[in-house]
């Protein structure tokens, strides 16, 4: 369903273990981050409608999620720690085509919302399937199901708005770069990407 070119190692997961504090940590700010490019769509383009219909409720299941996360940091006797840079995200933002029309850099953003909900699915899944913790595993399951969700929607909005062959073709592309960024970047247990 994602279509993603290439899975997550599965020594990710055994890294993760290493420390819980650092992946809820990074997992607790992508929720946040989620949230705040949702709203920062609706603000650049409140003219599109179902663009703002459709987030809206996004904003508050991600602002939700970022609680949820630090209740299990709490729950745990784990604090939140230090934001840290995605270096994964700034890949992707470096992929956008820059300037161009509106419409087009709506596609650009759109696309990559979806490649960034895609991967966390998938690691979202592998975490659901592999880790040792069976409460975590309860509790990554819930975030997968609501991150193939999300990337849906961002897909279908994508499509909506630039048509299905010209956003179906960027996607290809995006689907492709985002391969050659999985197999150069560091395999990190402190980080969701």
């Amino acid at each position: 369903m994602l279509r993603l070119q290439l899975p997550t190692d599965p020594r990710w997961v055994n890294l993760t273990e290493i420390s819980l504090e650092a992946i809820l940590t990074d997992h607790a700010y992508c929720e946040q981050k989620a949230a705040t490019s949702c709203i920062s769509l609706i603000q650049q383009f409140p003219d599109k409608e179902r663009l703002v219909e459709e987030l809206a409720p996004i904003v508050t299941e991600e602002w939700g999620h970022f609680r949820l996360v630090l209740g299990e940091l709490k729950k745990r006797n784990l604090t939140l720690g230090r934001q840290r840079k995605d270096e994964y995200v700034n890949l992707l933002r470096n992929f956008m085509i820059k300037g161009g029309s509106r419409e087009d850099r709506l596609l650009e953003n759109l696309l990559v919302c979806a490649l960034i909900e895609a991967r966390s699915c998938e690691r979202f899944r592998v975490l659901s399937l592999h880790i040792s913790d069976d409460k975590l595993k309860d509790f990554y399951h819930k975030f997968m199901v609501a991150e193939a969700a999300h990337y849906t929607l961002f897909i279908e909005l994508a499509r909506h708005y630039a048509g299905k062959e010209k956003a179906n073709k960027r996607w290809a592309e995006y689907l492709q770069y985002e391969k050659e960024i999985m197999n150069e970047l560091e395999i990190r247990g402190d980080r969701i990407h």
